[in-house]
């Protein structure tokens, strides 16, 4: 597809959900100006040929009975790629009768449902519908889940780990990404920060479990590349450098809460950030050996 059918794909799209979702507490575009300069781009009145550097952002918001909620708000959040709907669009889901547990295999749910079944097209509306489906079957598995480890509870209590994860993506430019970043951070009591640009960086700390869960959060969005490029797992009660015990989570961190750094920005889109002030940043966490695995070479 080209850029004049990707951005036409968009627009159609959201003028369907608009006549399906006509009020504001229905569907509610947080961009407008996006909106209008995709509109102006696909009727030929732009000012230039270009396709606008932004995509509209948009929340739907539903009122969903389910067994053991009654009309609970459930909120798509919407977020459209460049080359949508070639690539996936970027959707979370938010319901404040869910646990922490019961949202995030709702959000891993819907987004293997899309990669299996919606690429090339527009799903937004699909998705919309596959919650409404499936958010009492989601309930119903982390309820099963849930007896089921309260069964084995009686059984000895695993060793506690301190775990602390480099991640690495091609870039992070996309403003609900950072924001889910910073979010989820907080959300999770994991300290650390990300840095967006190209490369993007993020580096989150505390336990094992919380670690894995933001990890597991992550990497179902749509990426062009992302992993783990290292990873420290601590076991904690064990013996320290100087001998003493290491005993708690906060004792290991190298960081203060969740920031995201910006090292001046520069570049024609302001998306690559100063390495030299990165490695600077890094030394004085006591992480420096981290940038040559970034980088594949020695930071000054």
């Amino acid at each position: 597809m080209s850029c004049l059918e990707w951005a036409e794909s968009q627009l159609a799209e959201i003028e369907l959900l608009s006549s399906m979702f006509p009020t504001r507490e229905e569907l509610d575009v947080t961009d407008q100006l996006a909106l209008a300069e995709l509109r102006d781009y696909v009727e030929g009145s732009a000012s230039t040929d270009s396709p606008p550097s932004s995509r509209p952002q948009f929340f739907i918001k539903q009122k969903l009975d389910t067994a053991s909620m009654e009309r609970t708000d459930v909120v798509l959040s919407c977020a459209y790629p460049s080359e949508y709907p070639s690539v996936l669009p970027e959707i979370t889901v938010r319901c404040a009768g869910l646990s922490r547990a019961q949202q995030t295999k709702l959000h891993t749910d819907l987004n293997a449902y899309l990669m299996e079944n919606c690429q090339g097209e527009v799903c937004v509306l699909s998705a919309v519908d596959w919650v409404k489906d499936n958010l009492q079957l989601v309930i119903n598995k982390s309820l099963s889940a849930s007896t089921a480890s309260k069964k084995e509870s009686s059984s000895p209590r695993p060793q506690e780990v301190f775990s602390r994860l480099w991640i690495y993506s091609h870039h992070i430019y996309n403003k609900t990404k950072r924001k889910n970043i910073l979010e989820w951070s907080k959300e999770l009591g994991l300290s650390g920060f990300s840095m967006p640009g190209k490369p993007g960086i993020v580096c989150v700390e505390g336990s094992h479990s919380t670690c894995e869960e933001f990890w597991s959060r992550v990497k179902v969005l749509t990426w062009k590349k992302i992993m783990i490029r290292h990873r420290e797992d601590i076991p904690l009660d064990r013996q320290g450098e100087d001998s003493r015990a290491v005993g708690s989570i906060d004792s290991l961190r190298k960081f203060t809460g969740f920031e995201e750094a910006m090292f001046d920005p520069h570049g024609n889109r302001g998306n690559h950030m100063d390495l030299g002030q990165l490695y600077q940043f890094l030394n004085e966490k006591g992480c420096c050996d981290v940038f040559q695995m970034y980088f594949g070479i020695e930071g000054r």
